[in-house]
């Protein structure tokens, strides 16, 4: 028996011996990492922790008591210091005091084996273990409990008004992109409502069969939104596949691939939506009376009979035109439609996804606008050359460079407008070299006449944007309640997080915008302005962030994160891009508000938004360096022309002094977490009478996310990274999935909370829609996921009903 003891003791002396040494390397890099963040003025405990660590840890390999209970006083002490700087913040807790509290379970289990005592001391050690176990799972559980914050009650449901512009109308059928061309989001239909959602059910699913060939892994998102027309519902692929679908069965009616190659996909193979037309007056017996329209990846315009499927024989040549005329020549996937063309008085109005960070000289942005039967170019506005209204002369080419409209447009059908998100021009990094045609329009709201391509108003959200603050969102008309009545405006979302309200009659802003001053320096000090404007309305922008708010799933990462973010040039948002360091953009270039946009209530007057809360850790990369590193653009030697990295990473900007690389999201290489804590994405209830909160909440659980890319499976509302819009009904729910965590939510509109969910097979980056069938209302997503998204591809198109 005392061999017995003595060999145990020998083992658990080894144990400790083994502890002791794990404590001791932690201890050095909290102490060597923690001077260095304390130098450059950063918080001290980093240091002092680590010196304790070090000290308990190499009493410990000595096997001595007192090591032990040195590390259990800076236990204490971490606790007391971690409520101190960030309070009873569940996420902010979770790298200050679960990896410490881990290691205090192992230090009292090892306790007993340097310092044997009385029975009485075990059972306080193991009480003092019980309290630590429960920290520990305390503290994972107020990191979940992130509920909606309901900031004030739902307003009262006015009477039905028609206020929608355009000649759709939703409810049993989803006629464009956004709803109709007014993109509102909104659905009157009542058969779904918080009561009874329990009770959704998958009642057909299909597979398009478009799925990533070897070239083109890593580089699909459908990101697709259904319509649904009559009896039909009209689906596209990322390849341009359009499919034509029973609504109430999900039976194939017909399919029409445009054979788009590989080569031509940009940055994603993505195919928002397409657009339906029926030319007014029109035989409804004869061939396209009704026709489908999509932009492709490879920039065509094509046109099928909506009933068959068949190539429209009137519209361009069999049924396509080219919207690269004139656009001069350019790589493969330089120039591509994304997103669905609006259509309005009877024009197709399109832009282009034009490949970012490539070169100075991409094709241009113009806009053009095309007759909806025929085909034939009607207008194009090329903003740097207002003369040119339709093809450019004989040997020229539109101007080169310009910000283009990759997103949605909206119309107003009465007015003869089309409302245009415009970006930023190419080499969205760097200002010195654009006209001021380009400053004056990039990143605006620009308003065209439909009959002649010629701006009417425009209105911009960022002067001379180095951020790559594109307007991304399609932007939503409304009737805006004013005291003087309801006024025709347009609801702006934007990727800087601010929400303007516009006349869209003449682009004056309904309610307040601020010019405050900015922070100024930066590579080209000289091209900054002095302020910038700032919605008074509504922001979904959170403050600056402080060193406190850096993240990671223990304390050494948690420490690199504020060293770089203490090393990084910040001063503030709108910090001016620099060369010599690293300096943080925040909110990064993915929202605040993306492609999803916003959902309006137009019945209740209540915005819903979606909205991303990410930084990204950027670095303008001198030339000379860019090429040495083999930065090359589309199309070049070395280049590569399915660059698979995120967007901005090593992007060279070409015909410029400087390349870029982005680190989106800001995140670590080796676990892949985030920089900042959470949550990364949420969703908000906005009145839109007054612009105040109504509640918001994280979106977004932790089941598919966590360190080292291994899922936690953890169903705790972290509030993940999202692309996709929602959908609001007058059944009083919102629909969205969008989230990282391959969910499908109802929301009730009234308090924010989940009252529906479903786990879809492959990620929902895309916005759902909603029609009806025989007096039954069904919900539809795409769930295609998103490789920058990094959730899984698939090519699943999954309708819901009542059981």
């Amino acid at each position: 028996m005392a061999s017995l003891a003595s060999s145990r003791k020998g083992v658990g002396g080894w144990a400790v011996m083994l502890l002791g040494l794990v404590l001791a390397l932690i201890g050095l890099t909290l102490t060597i990492g923690g001077a260095w963040l304390a130098a450059l003025g950063g918080s001290a405990y980093y240091v002092l922790a680590g010196l304790g660590l070090l000290v308990s840890g190499v009493l410990l390999v000595q096997r001595r008591p007192l090591g032990a209970w040195i590390y259990i006083a800076v236990f204490m002490l971490t606790v007391l210091w971690a409520l101190w700087e960030v309070g009873l913040n569940g996420w902010a807790l979770v790298p200050r005091v679960i990896a410490p509290t881990v290691l205090l379970v192992l230090v009292l289990a090892a306790l007993p084996v340097v310092d044997p005592g009385p029975p009485g001391r075990r059972k306080s050690l193991i009480g003092f273990a019980a309290l630590a176990v429960f920290l520990l799972v305390g503290g994972v559980v107020v990191a979940g409990a992130n509920k909606a914050r309901v900031d004030g009650p739902l307003p009262a449901v006015a009477a039905m008004t028609d206020n929608d512009p355009s000649l759709m109308r939703v409810g049993a059928d989803w006629p464009a992109y956004g709803g109709t061309y007014a993109g509102q989001r909104y659905s009157p239909l009542t058969q779904l409502n918080a009561g009874n959602v329990r009770n959704l059910a998958r009642v057909w699913m299909i597979r398009t069969g478009d799925m990533p060939s070897a070239a083109a892994e890593g580089k699909y998102g459908a990101e697709n939104t259904p319509l649904k027309v009559g009896n039909t519902l009209y689906v596209c692929t990322p390849k341009n596949i359009m499919i034509a679908i029973d609504p109430a069965t999900g039976q194939t009616r017909w399919r029409y691939d445009p054979k788009v190659p590989d080569e031509a996909i940009p940055y994603t193979a993505a195919c928002r939506g397409v657009s339906y037309y029926a030319a007014p007056g029109a035989d409804p017996a004869k061939a396209c009376a009704a026709r489908i329209i999509e932009g492709t990846l490879d920039a065509r315009l094509i046109a099928v009979d909506a009933t068959t499927g068949v190539p429209c024989a009137d519209f361009g040549t069999n049924g396509q035109v080219s919207t690269a005329v004139g656009m001069g020549p350019s790589a493969a996937g330089m120039l591509s439609i994304t997103s669905a063309p609006t259509i309005v008085r009877g024009v197709i109005v399109t832009g282009h996804q034009v490949l970012d960070g490539q070169r100075r000289d991409a094709p241009s942005g113009t806009i053009q606008g095309f007759d909806a039967v025929t085909g034939a170019l009607r207008w194009a506005w090329d903003m740097a050359r207002p003369d040119i209204t339709t093809l450019p002369p004989q040997g020229q080419t539109y101007t080169k460079g310009t910000p283009n409209m990759w997103t949605t447009a909206t119309g107003d059908e009465a007015l003869g407008l089309v409302y245009l998100p415009l970006g930023v021009s190419a080499a969205d990094y760097w200002s010195s070299s654009r006209s001021p045609l380009e400053k004056q329009y990039s990143t605006s709201l620009v308003a065209l006449d439909v009959t002649t391509g010629k701006p009417r108003w425009s209105f911009q959200t960022v002067r001379n944007d180095v951020w790559d603050y594109d307007l991304g969102s399609q932007a939503t008309l409304v009737d805006f309640p004013t005291a003087g009545g309801p006024v025709p405006a347009v609801v702006l979302p934007s990727k800087r997080g601010d929400i303007f309200i516009l006349d869209r009659r003449t682009g004056r802003p309904l309610t307040g915008v601020q010019e405050r001053a900015v922070p100024q320096g930066g590579l080209e000090p000289q091209q900054r302005a002095p302020t910038q404007p700032f919605s008074l309305y509504h922001s979904l922008r959170k403050p600056d962030l402080t060193e406190k708010q850096m993240w990671g799933m223990s304390p050494i990462d948690q420490m690199i994160c504020r060293i770089q973010f203490k090393r990084a040039k910040y001063d503030g948002f709108f910090t001016p891009p620099v060369a010599d360091r690293r300096y943080v953009e925040y909110p990064g270039y993915n929202g605040g508000s993306d492609w999803g946009g916003v959902a309006v209530d137009s019945s209740r007057g209540v915005i819903v938004a979606n909205y991303n809360d990410m930084p990204n850790y950027n670095r303008l990369v001198p030339r000379a360096v860019a090429d040495a590193k083999g930065w090359t653009p589309r199309g070049d030697a070395r280049g590569g022309s399915m660059k698979k990295g995120a967007e901005g990473a090593g992007d060279p900007q070409v015909g410029t002094p400087y390349a870029i690389d982005v680190n989106a999201g800001w995140r670590l290489p080796l676990t892949g977490l985030l920089c900042k804590q959470p949550p990364y994405g949420g969703i908000r209830a906005i009145d839109l009478r007054t612009g105040k909160t109504l509640w918001d909440r994280p979106l977004g659980t932790a089941r598919t996310n966590g360190p080292f890319g291994v899922p936690s499976h953890l169903p705790l509302n972290i509030g993940t990274p999202n692309n996709g819009g929602a959908v609001v009904t007058a059944g009083g729910l919102v629909f969205v999935a969008a989230a990282t965590d391959n969910l499908i939510r109802a929301i009730d509109l009234k308090t924010g909370k989940t009252v529906w969910q479903d786990v879809l097979p492959a990620g929902g980056q895309a916005t759902p829609m909603t029609y009806a069938v025989g007096g039954k209302q069904y919900v539809v997503i795409m769930t295609g996921g998103h490789h920058f998204m990094e959730t899984p591809i698939g090519d699943q198109v999954i309708a819901y009903a009542l059981k």
